[in-house]
């Protein structure tokens, strides 16, 4: 199918333009069209949408972290108390709560992407979705590699996630590595 917008060919299902990220119409099966009919385009996400939704997926999922941790850290900690010290279960507790919030955060992100949402909490709650690049919803797998792959743009000291601000189609390092879009889509 050809895009509309640029003339693009793309895949036959694909919903949005590989090249202008344009909303790909299917060809018409009567010979009229309407003048005025307005075809969407795609809106991707900008910056400072996916910093707040960032943030708020941070505190989020700390919050589920620290009230996760607790009880198992006082299980932990009882199941312990005879047989180690007090600073040998402190470094104990800390190495497993950072376990544990490394777990929390992937599964935050990797499953909330995944899922029928395409989001995760604090990017549904701005109307955010991530998307493969022809619109579609990504699997556990993408996400997956979405995910991890944010750690090159930490240790690039953040500039894969500055590239969101000045991409075409507002992608950052993780996106172009995982072949992902996030989108705008308001609630309507």
């Amino acid at each position: 199918m050809f895009c509309t917008h640029c003339g693009t060919k793309n895949e036959s299902d694909a919903k949005f333009c590989t090249q202008c990220g344009g909303l790909m119409v299917a060809p018409a099966t009567s010979s009229v069209t309407s003048p005025t009919t307005e075809i969407p385009t795609i809106r991707y996400a900008g910056f400072w949408f996916r910093v707040l939704a960032s943030l708020v997926d941070t505190l989020l999922s700390q919050i589920v972290t620290i009230a996760l941790a607790f009880p198992l850290g006082f299980a932990l900690g009882a199941s312990l108390a005879e047989s180690h010290t007090q600073d040998e279960i402190i470094s104990i507790a800390g190495v497993s709560g950072y376990l544990l919030g490394i777990l929390v955060n992937w599964l935050w992100f990797t499953v909330g992407e995944s899922s029928h949402w395409q989001a995760s909490l604090g990017k549904k709650m701005f109307g955010l979705q991530v998307t493969d690049e022809q619109g579609q919803r990504i699997g556990f797998g993408r996400a997956n590699a979405r995910y991890w792959s944010k750690i090159l743009s930490v240790l690039l000291l953040f500039i894969g996630f500055i590239m969101v601000a000045f991409t075409k189609r507002k992608q950052g390092l993780h996106d172009k590595i995982a072949d992902t879009l996030v989108i705008h889509r308001p609630a309507s």
